[in-house]
């Protein structure tokens, strides 16, 4: 069946806003784009000819620093539906929120989550205290604000410490050196991200153990996920770093493999299971996301992430997770297509 609906793919045009989104030094021949953006580029082909075969009219729709070229072309088209894909402006994630707050005043329906939550997730700040609120664990923490004076800097948390930037995703800037186990690493590695990446930096505490995500679709859990180290070389910590993720060839790369599903007692994976959703209601996601977990090894689950909107380029780990449940790719895409139905639908009874 082939639905008459007019559907448009949203996505941002690629931009590298930084020089370096490795998290470390690099020479000045390695310093690379943001792969996490440019790699999307190999997946719009792929969704648009997956959703041509259940709608006869599928358009797509570059986001980048023209945003009146954009709106324009956004009432120009007058899409049923819009498949967002945007995860930035020019490379800038501060904007992912407020392409969604432009589709909600134009009155374009649109898969995924909202405003709001797009803006608090990003936040991680506001995500620990929103998890926080509801009772979620999540890692003891510290902001550092961009420009602080380090010297002088009192941190009360438990060594060794992860350092991340507070409003970025897709790993950029964590490397290696983003585990620290003193204060003289500390300084010397929130110095390098503030000349880097000239913004706030949050601080947890490292938790030792297994890495979990688990991909929700809608209410409905599709399967853990683990991310494997095994033949990560001595030394290095058990994380995924932007390498893990986007340097095919790198060591990261090589030993941060997925195990999907994750081999995980029954009493262990219903308090996970419970955690994430738990997570994902108090976010306010909708639709899809992925929350990523910390297990310790006596089995207590910390939150470390709460993912909204989540990849699903076709070797992603939520596609992982969905195949992994019984779900093709088109039929996965068609589900975000269905949320967004029942919302039109709701919105017309009321």
């Amino acid at each position: 069946m082939i639905y008459d609906k007019k559907i448009l793919i949203c996505y941002n045009e690629p931009a590298s806003p930084y020089e370096n989104y490795l998290g470390k030094s690099v020479g000045k021949d390695e310093k690379k784009i943001d792969l996490s953006e440019s790699e999307f580029m190999n997946t719009l082909i792929t969704i648009e000819d997956e959703l041509k075969r259940k709608f006869n009219d599928v358009a797509s729709l570059g986001f980048n620093g023209n945003f009146v070229q954009s709106i324009d072309a956004l009432r120009k088209i007058k899409p049923d539906i819009i498949f967002n894909f945007v995860e930035s402006i020019e490379g800038h994630s501060n904007f992912e929120s407020y392409v969604t707050g432009v589709f909600d005043m134009l009155e374009f329906e649109y898969t995924g989550n909202n405003t709001l939550c797009l803006g608090n997730c990003l936040n991680k700040i506001r995500t620990k205290h929103i998890l926080r609120a509801e009772g979620v664990p999540t890692p003891d923490y510290l902001e550092i604000l961009f420009g602080a004076q380090l010297k002088n800097l009192t941190v009360n948390l438990e060594f060794p410490l992860i350092a991340k930037l507070a409003t970025e995703d897709a790993s950029i800037g964590i490397s290696e050196f983003s585990v620290v186990s003193n204060h003289d690493e500390l300084i010397k590695h929130v110095e390098f991200l503030f000349s880097n990446y000239s913004q706030n930096v949050i601080l947890e505490e490292y938790i030792s153990g297994r890495e979990l995500n688990v991909a929700i679709l809608g209410d409905e859990i599709l399967e853990i996920s683990e991310i494997s180290f095994k033949g990560l070389p001595a030394g290095l910590p058990s994380i995924v770093t932007y390498e893990a993720k986007w340097a095919a060839g790198s060591v990261y790369y090589n030993f941060s493999n997925p195990v999907c599903p994750a081999p995980l007692k029954r009493n262990i994976r219903n308090k996970i299971e419970d955690i994430a959703i738990k997570s994902f209601n108090a976010l306010g996601c909708r639709d899809y996301g992925r929350v990523d977990i910390r297990l310790t090894d006596d089995g207590n689950p910390f939150v470390i992430e709460v993912n909204p909107n989540p990849d699903i380029s076709l070797d992603s780990g939520f596609v992982r997770a969905a195949s992994a449940a019984g779900l093709s790719y088109l039929e996965l895409l068609e589900r975000l297509a269905h949320f967004v139905y029942r919302r039109i639908n709701n919105d017309q009874k009321n």
